[in-house]
């Protein structure tokens, strides 16, 4: 008899070899129905798959994670069944799952035009609706390769090609269409029925630029059609809150090609820039760190000896200067090592932290920069806290109170926390790894919040807790990091007086708390649709006269409101007065005060707040202490 025991817990009993989709009826006709794969043991497996042994099941449905990740998959290859049935001679590559959806790579003779793309998605449909079965099927390698270049996929083949000899081959046939995958996939096509196919964009094959350029297309799968359209409502929100469209709609910043992924700052944006800059730098201040700043250009050597160089060198900007070789730096950790080295330290000294609005460089490809979110050139929030074993755990349990504080100020009140652990390549031991986990794990369960484990995740010296935010739209944004290291203050010599006064060396924690500012900026501006809090607004308030008799009223209240350190501007343009605020508003300015005759003999200002088209007329020295009031409470 072989037993299943189910994730509740109770045990079925069958007299011989049995399927998961076998199972999955026994309990019941709906859950059979249902049924998109299963998980034996932990592992994922094809409905189809057979239990020879004893074994945990559980029937993996489209309601769960795992379950939609799999019709995604799946419908990944619906898409290249269907292009392959309207253009024989177009060749597949790859198709896996990435966030919300799925990609298909194609190579074919001219570029897929919106038409194409609206036929391949009939053809889904239609191919859905035919509810084929997805059946897996084992093969030599060899023979498979000789199958694909028969049907004249070859980059299939070449795929195949470079899986080592004498390993056995999935392959997945659904109707006439043939793929190579590891799987699993849906047990028919029918259950792949809610999708849309989105965009093309060009992809080389395999990620090398000196490759053929194909064609990538873009697609998003759901369970339910609600989920669908919540989904495409969000990308239509989404879109409206491109910070690139809002940064040149508000005047805040532009790049261009002359500078590819480096931002030039207009005034209103830099006015965001310096309020983010400048809270933070309090906050520093509050946590007990001492602001530094190093130099931007550093020899070879020292990257070397970081472990840098061997584990980073692709994405360093590099010069030459009288015989040596010098990268400018892609982060900031080398040179604080450097401040940490320049005296003798005591254990007294520790905790030591530093901070520094760090200025770096990394060479990202082109087709990555994407506005604020991702650039060559960004500044960095980057502190170091130099301290010993003993003190890791109160300095991230401090450190995790003290980002949560500022995610609020900032409007964001949902946060994920992810340990990411030891990746494959790595510097230090493994007994060194060992303590620096446990420590991060200890001070996460301390904190009381829940967080997931990412193995392999880790950065090359250490260990690291990942922060991320979820914003207005649910959209999840890794912003703020502390990593433990062991391996770069002994790669570089750190050392401090113990109280046995022996040379011991301390460990690095390395944190940031929004991350690159660049990026940062960039959520907010999402996060808010432009209609930034009045703390951040790059214009607080906006003083508009009714006709030119009010323009010195208008002018004195502007001047009293930046007296009292708001951001403000007076509009005295002779243009009616609805249209001043109608302009206005698309500037999202939090506070539009108008002014004419009554408010001129009254010395009150009629306010008009952001997104009301209520107005209510104020004292102004009332309407100040509102302002200050809401500036100070950051709400």
């Amino acid at each position: 008899m072989i037993q299943i025991t189910l994730p509740d817990q109770s045990v079925r009993s069958f007299p011989q070899p049995v399927t998961v989709q076998e199972v999955a009826a026994s309990i019941g006709a709906g859950l059979a129905k249902a049924a998109v794969a299963g998980k034996v043991n932990g592992h994922l497996v094809d409905t189809s798959h057979r239990i020879e042994s004893d074994a945990a099941l559980a029937i993996v449905t489209d309601r769960d994670p795992d379950g939609l990740e799999i019709i995604r998959h799946s419908t990944a290859h619906l898409l290249a069944y269907a292009a392959k049935s309207l253009f024989p001679d177009l060749q597949v590559t790859i198709g896996p799952v990435i966030d919300h959806g799925f990609y298909y790579d194609f190579s074919y003779k001219r570029p897929l035009t919106p038409e194409d793309l609206e036929a391949i998605e009939k053809k889904m449909s239609e191919l859905a609706a035919r509810d084929e079965p997805v059946v897996r099927e084992v093969w030599d390698r060899d023979e498979a390769v000789a199958l694909f270049k028969s049907m004249g996929e070859h980059y299939k083949a070449e795929i195949i090609e470079s899986i080592p000899a004498g390993e056995s081959i999935t392959l997945y046939r659904e109707g006439d269409f043939v793929d190579l995958c590891r799987g699993p996939h849906v047990p028919s096509t029918g259950k792949c029925k809610v999708f849309k196919l989105m965009k093309v964009a060009g992809a080389y094959w395999r990620g090398d630029h000196r490759n053929e350029m194909l064609q990538r297309v873009y697609g998003t799968a759901w369970a339910k059609k609600e989920d669908l359209q919540t989904y495409l409502t969000q990308l239509e929100e989404a879109e409206k809150r491109d910070h690139r469209k809002l940064g040149k709609q508000l005047d805040l910043f532009h790049l261009q090609d002359n500078a590819p992924g480096l931002v030039f700052w207009h005034p209103k944006g830099w006015a965001i820039w310096q309020e983010v800059e400048q809270y933070l730098r309090g906050v520093y201040r509050q946590a007990g760190y001492q602001e530094i700043k190093c130099p931007q250009i550093l020899d070879r050597s020292l990257w070397e000896r970081s472990g840098h160089w061997d584990h980073y060198k692709d994405n360093m900007f590099t010069t030459s200067s009288e015989n040596r070789d010098y990268a400018v730096k892609p982060m900031n950790c080398p040179g604080h090592v450097q401040v940490f080295n320049s005296g003798l330290r005591s254990y007294r000294d520790l905790p030591l932290r530093y901070g520094e609005f760090g200025s770096c460089h990394r060479n990202e490809s082109s087709g990555s920069l994407h506005g604020l979110l991702r650039v060559r050139g960004f500044t960095q929030d980057d502190g170091h806290i130099f301290c010993t074993e003993d003190q890791i755990q109160d300095e991230v349990y401090d450190f995790t109170q003290q980002l949560l504080a500022v995610y609020r100020d900032f409007g964001f009140q949902d946060v994920i926390y992810r340990l990411s652990t030891r990746p494959a390549n790595r510097v230090g031991s493994d007994e060194v790894w060992d303590k620096a986990e446990a420590a991060l794990r200890e001070a996460l369960d301390r904190s009381g919040v829940q967080w997931e484990l990412l193995p392999g995740e880790g950065a090359f010296y250490g260990p690291k807790i990942e922060y991320s935010l979820k914003d207005s739209l649910g959209r999840i944004w890794q912003c703020g990091t502390i990593q433990v290291d062991f391996n770069m203050p002994a790669r570089l010599g750190a050392e401090y007086v113990a109280e046995d006064n022996t040379r011991r060396q301390p460990v690095m924690l390395h944190r940031a708390v929004v991350g690159s500012l660049e990026r940062f900026i960039g959520i907010l501006i999402e996060n808010h649709g432009g209609a930034l809090p009045l703390w951040l607004a790059p214009q607080q308030v906006a003083v508009a006269s009714i006709t030119q008799a009010h323009t010195a009223y208008a002018a004195e209240v502007a001047q009293a409101l930046k007296a009292r350190g708001f951001r403000a501007e007076a509009d005295l343009r002779n243009d009616k007065i609805s249209y001043k605020i109608r302009e206005l508003s698309v500037q999202k300015i939090p506070f539009v005060a108008v002014v004419g005759e009554q408010e001129m003999s009254g010395r009150t200002v009629s306010v008009r707040r952001r997104g009301s088209a209520e107005s209510e007329s104020v004292p102004l020295e009332a309407f100040i202490d509102l302002l200050e009031a809401q500036r100070s409470s950051r709400t």
